[in-house]
């Protein structure tokens, strides 16, 4: 289930702002909490890779995660050890290998987050995908979004943040909070390497538009489905459909738009093993 006492939560997940409100002709000077955003540095094997623009909280989980997505690591056995370093504004890994800093670097599309991904096709799997796929129907999609807004802790406190959980169809596994789309989804990485969870049928619900960037961490999380608040872009509907994962959007309690792959929603709730394709 989704834990509530994630580690950093209440390590300077918002500052305390003074602002002048005006609303139905008053103006109200009042304090209110606004969500940090800061630059914490990632460093590999002692070198600095690159800095992330992020809400500092599961920031050893945005690391791990990070470099599991950009496929640098693929297990849990590849990290020797991954801890904080001053003040939080250091994510230091240490891997069981040599790994060489990419040369070549471009900005992810989208607002926030801010960092760089590798410069090159990344369609490498990951986790191990399952070996027969699943189908769901209009009332779990219905119910896993709700369990979505339920998990906005962050957000229910200052604002400003995405959010994104990882589901097996009945519980959220894991969730994280961001002021970057893509980092939570690097957060859901990480922490599945550290606490050494795979989920069996991992579908993944996010607040942020879905990118083709987004498309391709899914995949190496092993997604069979990415559900989102808001909409796709063209490249990432190419790439799930591509990729055979099945890619909704605009999706509230009682309504959704279906861009690839409609054969795994049911029309009911009744669930059945469909063979992998």
């Amino acid at each position: 289930m989704a834990d509530d006492k994630r580690p950093g939560l209440k390590v300077m997940q918002s500052d305390i702002s003074n602002m002048i409100s005006y609303k139905k002709g008053r103006w109200v000077s009042q304090s209110s909490n606004i969500i940090s955003e800061r630059p914490v540095s990632l460093t590999v094997n002692n070198e600095f890779w690159l800095t992330f623009m992020c809400t500092p909280v599961d920031l050893e989980a945005l690391g791990v995660g990070y470099l599991f997505n950009e496929s640098i690591i693929q297990s849990h056995g590849d990290i020797a050890s991954v801890r904080l370093c001053s003040g939080g504004e250091i994510i230091d890994v240490w891997l069981n290998m040599q790994v060489k800093k990419p040369e070549k670097w471009m900005i992810t599309s989208g607002c926030s987050g801010g960092k760089t991904s590798i410069d090159e096709k990344r369609i490498v799997p990951g986790f191990i995908h399952p070996q027969n796929g699943f189908m769901i129907g209009p009332n779990t999609i219905e119910r896993l979004m709700d369990q979505l807004i339920k998990s906005q802790v962050i957000y229910r406190k200052s604002g400003g943040v995405h959010t994104s959980i990882l589901c097996d169809g009945d519980q959220v596994i894991f969730a994280a909070e961001d002021i970057g789309r893509h980092n939570t989804m690097d957060k859901l990485s990480g922490k599945c390497l550290l606490e050494q969870i795979i989920p069996d049928k991992p579908i993944l619900l996010s607040t942020g538009r879905i990118s083709s960037e987004m498309i391709l961490k899914a995949y190496r999380i092993g997604a069979l489905f990415v559900i989102s608040r808001t909409s796709p872009t063209s490249l990432s509907i190419h790439m799930a459909e591509e990729l055979s994962i099945t890619l909704i959007g605009y999706a509230r309690r009682d309504q959704f738009v279906i861009y690839t792959h409609p054969e795994r929603i049911l029309s009911s709730d009744e669930r059945i093993l469909i063979e992998a394709k």
